[in-house]
C-alpha cells in the first residue's frame, strides 16, 4: 500500500503476538500507542530497545501509552529472544511483541523498504493516538539505536499542544516555555488563554509558560 502518511488513519489489523492474538483496535482501545518495528528477533540494537521500553512501562502508563512491537519472526522465536531481553536488560517485557512472520501489518505499514532489505522490516516507529491517526513516525537505520527520551519528548509535545493552541520549540522538554500559535492574534483571548503572560520576540514569535504546569 501506500506510505502512510501524518494524519492517515492508522490501518487495523489482526496479528499473533508473543501475548496471544490482537486486534489492533480492541487491544489499543483509548490508548495512545507507539507501534515499533525490528528486522528480527536477536538483534543486537533491538534487544537494548525492547529493554528500555520494559524500564519506562510507568513513563508510558502515566502518559496512557500503549507499546506494541513488531517482529518477522514466529511467536516461539519472541518467547526466546524475550527470555534474553529480560536477562541481559535487567528487565521484564511487559508488552506484546507481534510475530509478523507472514508480513502482513509490515506491508500495511510500509515497513519493508527494499534498498535495505528485501524480507526484513526497517525499524520504524509510529505514533498514534486514540482516534487511532498517524501522528509521527521516526525511522532508523540498523546501526542506530531508537532515542526513546525523545519519544516520549514527542508525545509530550502531542499530548500538550492537542489540549492548548501552543506549539513546542527547539529542544521542548515538558515545563519549558512554549510558542502561542500565530492564529490568535484577539488579545483578549490571549489574556484569557494564557494568564500568566508571555513575551514577543517577534509579532510572530511570542513564548509563554508552559500552560498546564
Amino acid at each position: 500500500m501506500a506510505t502512510l502518511r501524518l494524519g492517515d488513519t492508522a490501518p487495523n489489523f489482526s496479528q499473533d503476538s508473543s501475548e496471544g492474538p490482537i486486534d489492533f483496535y480492541e487491544w489499543a482501545g483509548n490508548s495512545w500507542v507507539v507501534l515499533f518495528s525490528h528486522p528480527a528477533d536477536f538483534t543486537p540494537v533491538c534487544t537494548t530497545e525492547l529493554g528500555k521500553t520494559a524500564a519506562l512501562a510507568t513513563e508510558f502508563a502515566k502518559r496512557g501509552v500503549k507499546p506494541i512491537a513488531l517482529s518477522v519472526d514466529p511467536v516461539g522465536k519472541h518467547k526466546e529472544w524475550i527470555a534474553d531481553i529480560n536477562e541481559t536488560q535487567n528487565t521484564t517485557v511487559n508488552f506484546p511483541i507481534l510475530a509478523d512472520a507472514d508480513r502482513k501489518v509490515s506491508d500495511l505499514y510500509d515497513m519493508i523498504h527494499p534498498n535495505a532489505s528485501a524480507t526484513a522490516t526497517v525499524r520504524s516507529v509510529f505514533i498514534i493516538d486514540p482516534k487511532h491517526l498517524l501522528r509521527t513516525t521516526f525511522t532508523y537505520p540498523a546501526s542506530t539505536g531508537r532515542n526513546f527520551d525523545e519519544i516520549l519528548r514527542v508525545i509530550d509535545s502531542l499530548q500538550l499542544t492537542d489540549g492548548y493552541k501552543v506549539a513546542t520549540p527547539v529542544n521542548w522538554k515538558d515545563g519549558d516555555d512554549v510558542v502561542i500559535i500565530p492564529s490568535i492574534q484577539d488579545p483578549a483571548e490571549i489574556a484569557e488563554r494564557f494568564p500568566k503572560g508571555f513575551k514577543a520576540v517577534k509579532p510572530y514569535l511570542r513564548l509563554t509558560p508552559q500552560p498546564n504546569k
